[in-house]
């Protein structure tokens, strides 16, 4: 019979079940002898004298180095119960000691499954880490070994060795930030050595993009909307309409999917409260009843859009539907997909349309404020970011001469 070299290891724990359920190992009495064991250890490493009570009545009392580096009283009616309370203050140090950059993260991680509605988050925060920081050095050293000036090594290194463009190391810096936090709210650490951390490298210097590329001008969607009736008029097909009318509402791809006939709530609104997601473990299009922001908003209904949605028979529970079936993100893109490879020009994503949803009612006189509410956002500069100038180059300069 073979020996076994590390029990520890290789015991397997079945043995341990199967003993204590047949009654030859009481749970009770192994965590009596586990607590004792660690009192006794407490005793050992404790530095600071265990007082008893000066009077009958009072109680037993010592005190400790909390995480700030000031010492702490702690007291108890026993000197069992003193020590009881000790316990958690070592071993959760011991184990800090121990914990890597990498487990701080894995740990952070399963905290943000929880707290967040969206899986392409923790999905690209798991890229993101597997590219820019397990190879890096921070990975397997120890947390309480990682300040300021490593961390702001290590970032340097990263923005110049991916030459990244600042909005991305924003993006990648949420990973530390959010580990950090984390680490501070659980009393690892006493403070965020990110707030200090500087980027001194310069980032990627990008082309800024403009209405040319994030908008469809006044003349292209002209074209566009002949293209989108005549293929309606053809095929009868709603992902046609879909894309004609989301021009007039601006929502989100997936929110334009997951419009419902119960959310046409009056002549003049729509009721926006669900969205379509891609499920990153079947990698299937599914329905779910929030926002992107866990928001509900109302848009506007135009004339013209009342008249779109006025074409349609309520044949489903969705809008937009093909053979009895609800038509998904995916086919929407394709329209505009098949649209540019007919006129032999480069695609423009379903976001434009949002995009030149926002410019056009900037372009308008429409006030910013009202503009951002009807695209669901909480802060005026991410619509800023929304806002091109859609006009042709005869329509932009027609507008200045008139200005001057």
């Amino acid at each position: 019979m073979d020996t076994l070299k590390n029990p520890s290891e290789t015991f397997p724990l079945s043995l341990l079940k199967d003993a204590i359920d047949y009654g030859i190992i009481s749970v009770d009495s192994v965590l009596g002898t586990l607590m004792s064991t660690k009192r006794e250890k407490i005793k050992k490493i404790h530095a600071y004298a265990i007082t008893p009570p000066s009077k009958e009545g009072g109680r037993w009392q010592t005190c400790y180095k909390g995480p700030d580096g000031r010492r702490k009283n702690i007291k108890a009616h026993s000197e069992e119960e003193l020590l009881d309370k000790l316990i958690p203050i070592y071993f959760q140090n011991l184990h800090l000691d121990k914990m890597t950059f990498h487990e701080l993260y894995e740990e952070w991680l399963e905290y943000k499954k929880g707290v967040t509605n969206s899986p392409n988050t923790i999905k690209r925060h798991k890229q993101h880490y597997r590219k820019y920081f397990e190879p890096s050095s921070l990975d397997g050293k120890k947390i309480r070994h990682v300040d300021e000036l490593l961390l702001e090594a290590e970032c340097n290194r990263i923005v110049k060795e991916f030459n990244l463009p600042r909005k991305e190391w924003c993006n990648i810096k949420t990973i530390l930030n959010g580990m950090f936090e984390y680490a501070v709210r659980k009393k690892y650490l006493t403070e965020n050595p990110m707030d200090k951390v500087k980027i001194l490298v310069k980032f990627k210097q990008v082309v800024r993009k403009t209405g040319k590329t994030e908008t469809y001008n006044s003349d292209e969607l002209k074209e566009l909307n002949l293209y989108l009736d005549c293929m309606y008029m053809e095929t009868g097909d709603r992902a046609f309409l879909a894309v004609k009318l989301n021009f007039l509402l601006g929502l989100r791809v997936g929110e334009l999917v997951a419009l419902k006939w119960e959310d046409y709530c009056n002549i003049n609104h729509l009721h926006i409260v669900r969205e379509e997601v891609r499920n990153q473990d079947t990698n299937q299009y599914e329905i779910v009843e929030h926002t992107k922001t866990n928001r509900d908003r109302f848009v506007v209904l135009v004339p013209k859009a009342v008249n779109l949605l006025q074409k349609l028979d309520r044949d489903g529970d969705y809008i937009f539907m093909r053979d009895g079936n609800r038509i998904t993100s995916r086919q929407i893109a394709y329209v505009l997909e098949k649209y540019a490879q007919r006129q032999g020009v480069a695609t423009k994503s379903t976001h434009k349309m949002r995009k030149t949803f926002a410019s056009n009612l900037n372009a308008n006189g429409v006030p910013l404020d009202c503009i951002r509410e009807l695209l669901g956002h909480s802060s005026l500069s991410t619509t800023l970011g929304y806002i091109y100038n859609p006009l042709t180059e005869k329509e932009t300069y027609d507008l200045i001469s008139k200005a001057l």
